[in-house]
């Protein structure tokens, strides 16, 4: 028997699959390439503020260097595409693989630290990697990475070709699906347990027999595998990665995608992705100043609704279910 929390979560991820299931049928219905294109890129920008929710919202560790990972994944899988095979499947392998290593050596470094100096030392990591990055020819330099060719998926119900936008999208859907049901799978365990203990007093864990270090590290190994599949879709979506996926404006983006959409919820950064997204691309169109526009819609949503848009809907379906 779910808690009307849990209800109200369950209500929430329903709407947004149905949400883009009808996205999918009446753009592929009416042959739209932009607004399903624009929906894959939330989705991958979700993925990353999804791990930041992890660090943040469940564990209570700030990171301003997210983009790191995110950045990571992308170059990894470009390389893999253009020199090594354009296979989904392997590019999304050896992403996995080698950031599982990043984030199992830079948790030693990063977690050496608690509250801002944590999210310092988050923060100078990304820099110097994107600094790095952006000053090595062989990746492109300033220019990055282009030319990064179309997939081909083998099903076995035939080939799907990535370059068609509805087919991307589900496959972007399914693979954002897959890290968001990782996710909360590890919440329903000891070690989610562990983590919401670790956010609500760190000190105190110890005067129950468990240390905090090993389930931080876990924590932050699997946000980083998060953040780096995520941003190992970006290429195959735009066909180019630039060292600014690194750069800071990804990270505090990622930060606000949360605060957006709720912190602590999983769900809500993918609902705060979907909004920003939306807003970015269609603001855009209309003024150059868009970021003003931006900004305030920002203030007024966090003061009209402190838990973000999934505390919002939370707070609504809760009392439908509570009701009954």
């Amino acid at each position: 028997m779910l808690n009307p929390q849990a209800k109200a979560i369950r209500c929430i991820e329903w709407l947004l699959l149905f949400s883009s299931l009808i996205l999918f049928v009446v753009g592929t219905v009416l042959g739209d390439t932009f607004f399903l294109r624009l929906a894959t890129e939330a989705l991958i920008f979700g993925g990353l503020a999804m791990s930041v929710d992890l660090l943040l919202g469940i564990v209570g560790l700030l990171s301003l260097g997210q983009a790191l990972y995110f950045g990571f994944g992308a170059y990894l899988s470009a390389l893999v595409l253009k020199q090594i095979a354009p296979s989904f499947s392997l590019a999304i392998g050896i992403v996995v693989l080698c950031s599982t290593l990043l984030g199992w050596v830079a948790s030693f470094i990063a977690l050496r630290s608690k509250g801002v100096y944590f999210a310092l030392i988050t923060f100078g990591l990304a820099q110097v990697a994107a600094k790095v990055v952006y000053n090595t020819r062989s990746l492109g330099a300033s220019d990055g990475m282009m030319g990064v060719p179309i997939l081909s998926i083998w099903t076995p119900f035939g080939l799907l070709d990535t370059a068609n936008p509805g087919t991307f999208f589900i496959i972007t859907l399914l693979t954002i699906g897959a890290l968001y049901a990782v996710l909360k799978y590890f919440l329903t365990t000891p070690m989610g347990s562990l983590w919401h203990a670790i956010r609500s007093n760190e000190d105190r864990l110890a005067y129950v027999g468990f240390k905090s270090k090993g389930p931080k590290q876990v924590a932050f190994v699997l946000a980083t595998v998060v953040a780096a599949v995520s941003g190992a879709l970006y290429p195959m979506l735009r066909g180019f990665v630039s060292p600014e996926l690194m750069f800071f404006s990804v990270s505090g983006n990622a930060v606000v995608t949360v605060v957006l959409g709720g912190v602590g919820t999983l769900i809500g950064p993918i609902m705060g992705s979907v909004l920003l997204t939306s807003f970015k691309s269609i603001i855009g169109t209309w003024t150059a100043h868009h970021h003003i526009v931006i900004g305030l819609i920002f203030v007024v949503i966090v003061i009209s609704a402190p838990k973000g848009l999934a505390g919002l809907l939370t707070k609504y379906f809760g009392k439908g279910g509570s009701n009954e």
